[in-house]
């Protein structure tokens, strides 16, 4: 069987740690073959042919392919799927974009989120934020799926695998694109970063929210957030940990003034150890925890960050 890996590729760079998580998935399947698209892919090719376990890396550059567009991508996908048993891709933005309307394209079942691979018909995903496992088999003559990378270690470099070029597909014009609003960080990216310091509604404030990103700051830490603090405005989505947010998985992940929703745990109770900070004492957060502090967070975090 063959495996067609989509790539995950922004602004021409290879995201190294989601696509060598999702080549480990993809491994159990068959033959890897990765596909790096993007209006500036070579790099990112050459990158992911140095992934153990690729046997191939085909990249599509073009214009078209640069502003990130779903509809461009899975038709260039959905063109490509013929020979391939499975089409996969790391759970990300992107992916989450493109992969459904690849499935739709094929007219076939879309398996999200994957946790394990069983054999090739069969896949564990969670559901019920994931307080189950749903173990699926697919009959489609193509599988598609994204994979929890969470949930795989990343594939060793070492790799020396051919690099090809293949022509972009035709444009949909379903969609055009207007404009980018990107927030520039130095911290590391939510979902690879080895810690994590997140904050809930219990920090109070968007001001407030600053002793998270100094604690964070000091661990070289990745900033993340509760839904109940982004919805009330004290962090941008993009740092929402949760089932509605993203998957994290980190070596340590900081809680601070978060309650525990069944929501938010489904994001990072996945995490190698857990910290939580919080003064009410019967707050969810602690069954999960592995260290807790019950303490007022204005004091603790301070302190904590002086300390270090």
């Amino acid at each position: 069987m063959a495996v067609l890996l989509i790539a995950e590729v922004t602004d021409g760079a290879l995201g190294v740690d989601s696509t060598a998580k999702a080549v480990t998935a993809a491994k159990a399947l068959g033959d890897v073959t990765v596909l790096c698209v993007g209006a500036s892919a070579k790099g990112a090719a050459d990158e992911a042919a140095k992934i153990a376990g690729v046997s191939k890396v085909l990249v599509a550059e073009d214009a078209l392919y640069g502003k990130r567009l779903a509809e461009p991508v899975a038709a260039l996908v959905a063109g490509l799927a013929s020979g391939y048993s499975h089409i996969v891709a790391p759970g990300t933005t992107d992916a989450k974009n493109i992969l459904p309307r690849v499935a739709a394209l094929l007219d076939v079942m879309i398996l999200s989120d994957v946790t394990a691979v069983i054999d090739a018909d069969t896949f564990e995903r969670p559901i019920y934020a994931g307080n189950a496992i749903q173990t699926v088999k697919s009959s489609d003559s193509v599988k598609v799926m994204t994979v929890r990378t969470a949930s795989f270690d990343a594939a060793p470099m070492g790799g020396s695998a051919s690099v090809e070029a293949v022509a972009a597909g035709a444009n949909p014009g379903l969609s055009e694109w207007v404009e980018d609003k990107v927030a520039a960080s130095d911290r590391p990216e939510l979902t690879s970063a080895g810690i994590v310091v997140s904050g809930g509604r219990g920090v109070g404030s968007k001001d407030d929210f600053a002793i998270i990103e100094t604690l964070a700051d000091k661990l070289s830490a990745a900033v993340g957030a509760s839904r109940a603090a982004v919805d009330s405005g004290y962090a941008p989505n993009d740092w929402q940990v949760g089932q509605t947010g993203k998957v994290v998985a980190p070596n340590l992940y900081v809680a601070v003034g978060i309650s525990g929703a069944i929501q938010h745990l489904a994001g990072m109770k996945d995490s190698k150890i857990i910290v939580a900070i919080n003064k009410d004492e019967e707050a969810p957060i602690f069954q999960v925890a592995d260290f807790g502090l019950v303490a007022d967070l204005f004091t603790a975090v301070p302190e904590l960050t002086g300390k270090l």
